[in-house]
């Protein structure tokens, strides 16, 4: 590199789920409006290698990489926010972590030195900085997110290898605190005290913020922090405030007004230029000034935890503003589908069942399935979604009453849906599914077709069943369609049944790739799709 990159490390006080990742992401994509590249990464305190085997009740979504790592859904908002290369580098837990350094120990790399967590876990902390740093290929900066919250026990290594980083490296390092400033209602107030006792937490253990993002449901004021400033030792124009917002795409907006850009460039001495964000703010709110209303039922069974499809949601948003609609969810819960579908549930344009692992709720996306293709209603089948559409077809159209997937049966006459050939001597569940981006061949007569535009499209995946072709014949002569295949045609990517408005599977994860500038085509085709149905009820389709 012809200069040392800028560092800046994301920390966050009081209470979890502060939006820190969304913080981070606003800053990366001021930086990157001010002509700086910008590469990003989150360092979770966790024993797991990755979250790929952790329940999305916990942990919430599993965001994709393109080199098939599995991620913490804080990666889904950098890829939203900025254009910042995403892959295993990106990502790092204390399970890497310790697991790396337990390798080098038992090959004999510390010649015979008792191995403790300082040095040898902090170096490897800070050797995967200098390796994220190394995607910028010039120039730029690198913004670490450390999850958790300051004062955590699992947390200390990585704030330790922050202190000793900014040491070795004070002229290039940036210190970002993430705090809470809760309103006392019967006290008719705003308290800074917890923010006070989160900053010294870290000044105890030598790290010193440069600037503190006060995050809360009202605005911050000039009062407020003024103290914060005073008590925490930071000059008043670095103390910013962050309050709730109706979307998390304002946060640049709200961040930018208050020149949190200008105040990192001063910092190194850096030029800072004049921005326009009007095209952000567009992208982010439907094209037009009383868009019609879109109802969208997503059938999963995770669907009590907010986080568990994120960027599911995040691209039915991108879509709707693209689309001109104004977006409404249904979150359903497939167990509460059996049997006929239920007519409290019927009230919808178009219905997407997402991904997901297991028995419970199956039949209840089965009977999704059955409604949107007798009914004529649009269709959405993501990953495990797509698997339902098959089974469902092969079941109530060809006939086949006990096709099913064999994760689901595996003793099942007709495994219309089957274990992929390489995962059948797999023993570990961590990391051995067919994961990230594949090449995919879509057909010209295809709705997917349609929507890219192209005859070759990059997805990336997470699964290990597939579409059986043994089928394949049968299914054609019905009316679905294999219309997106692997470029030697063995594997099933999109099914399409004909003889409906709109009714695709798609064995890849679209969501993983959208972008609020750059919203997915597949959503936008489904939600093109299920505003003509809500159009057509009630007799406004052009």
């Amino acid at each position: 590199m012809d200069k040392e990159p800028v560092f800046l490390f994301v920390t966050g006080g009081v209470i979890s789920s502060l939006g820190k990742g969304i913080a981070a992401s606003a800053i990366g994509l001021l930086l990157e409006r001010q002509g700086y590249p910008v590469a990003m990464m989150k360092l979770d305190p966790y024993l797991n290698i990755d979250p790929g085997t952790m329940s999305p009740f916990q942990h919430g979504e599993v965001y994709v990489t393109d080199d098939g790592a599995e991620t913490d859904l804080d990666l889904g908002h950098y890829s939203r926010f900025t254009h910042t290369p995403l892959s295993k580098i990106s990502t790092v837990s204390s399970g890497q972590i310790y697991e790396e350094v337990l390798k080098k120990e038992r090959r004999g790399d510390f010649l015979g030195s008792t191995v403790q967590v300082i040095p040898h876990v902090t170096e490897e902390i800070k050797r995967r900085f200098r390796v994220c740093a190394e995607q910028l290929h010039g120039f730029g900066f690198v913004i670490a997110e450390i999850g958790g919250t300051v004062g955590d026990i699992e947390s200390q290594p990585f704030l330790e290898a922050i202190r000793q980083f900014r040491y070795e490296k004070g002229h290039s390092c940036l210190n970002v605190h993430v705090t809470y400033v809760p309103y006392i209602k019967a006290a008719g107030e705003q308290k800074t005290k917890p923010t006070q006792h989160s900053v010294q937490a870290l000044r105890q253990i030598g790290i010193f913020p440069d600037l503190i993002l006060c995050r809360s449901e009202t605005t911050v004021g000039p009062d407020e922090r003024a103290k914060i400033s005073l008590f925490c030792n930071v000059p008043d124009n670095s103390v910013f405030d962050v309050p709730d917002v109706d979307l998390i795409y304002d946060v640049p907006i709200v961040l930018h007004n208050q020149n949190i850009e200008g105040a990192i460039l001063q910092r190194f001495g850096l030029k800072e230029k004049a921005v326009d964000l009007s095209d952000w703010q567009r992208s982010s709110r439907p094209s037009v000034s009383t868009p019609p209303v879109v109802k969208i039922g997503v059938v999963g069974k995770y669907v009590k935890h907010q986080d568990a499809y994120k960027s599911l949601y995040e691209s039915l948003y991108h879509a709707s503003c693209k689309v001109g609609c104004q977006l409404k969810i249904e979150k359903l819960d497939p167990e509460k589908i059996e049997g006929e579908f239920p007519s409290t549930f019927k009230d919808l344009d178009g219905y997407l069942v997402p991904g997901g692992f297991g028995l419970r709720g199956w039949e209840g996306k089965i009977a999704t399935a059955t409604y949107c293709r007798t009914s004529k209603i649009p269709y959405f089948g993501i990953c495990l979604g797509m698997q339902v559409l098959a089974v469902e077809f092969a079941r109530e159209v060809l006939g086949l009453q006990d096709a099913n997937s064999t994760e689901i049966n595996a003793q099942t006459l007709h495994p219309v849906i089957s274990l992929l050939s390489e995962q059948k001597e797999v023993a570990n569940l961590g990391g051995t599914m067919r994961l990230g981006a594949y090449p995919c061949k879509l057909h010209e007569a295809s709705l997917a077709f349609q929507a890219y535009g192209s005859h070759t499209i990059s997805e990336r995946h997470r699964h290990r069943y597939e579409f059986n072709s043994k089928y394949l014949a049968d299914f054609c002569k019905k009316g679905a369609h294999i219309t997106g295949t692997s470029p030697d045609g063995s594997l099933c990517e999109v099914i399409e049944v004909t003889n409906h408005p709109w009714m695709l599977g798609a064995q890849f994860h679209p969501e993983f790739k959208s972008k609020p500038t750059a919203p997915h085509p597949l959503f936008v085709a489904f939600l093109q799709a299920s505003l003509d149905n809500a159009q057509a009820k009630t007799g406004k389709l052009k």
